[in-house]
């Protein structure tokens, strides 16, 4: 297989994908970076109960 004929493949292969509109691209962004803002607020929050009932068991 020559180089040549690996990329025609490969943009014959890539025509066959059924890529995502715009709208549902953004769509599935901001599902992304809901859900990651929400689980960073709830390992902050973990966070900090523990680091709090850890300052009360230790002092």
């Amino acid at each position: 297989m020559s180089i040549g004929s690996y990329f025609e493949e490969t943009k014959r292969e890539l025509g066959h994908v059924n890529w995502p509109t715009r709208n549902q691209s953004v769509n599935f962004t901001l599902t992304v970076i809901v859900f990651s803002a929400g689980i960073s607020l709830f390992l902050a929050l973990f966070d900090l109960v523990f680091t709090f009932i850890l300052g009360k068991l230790i002092v």
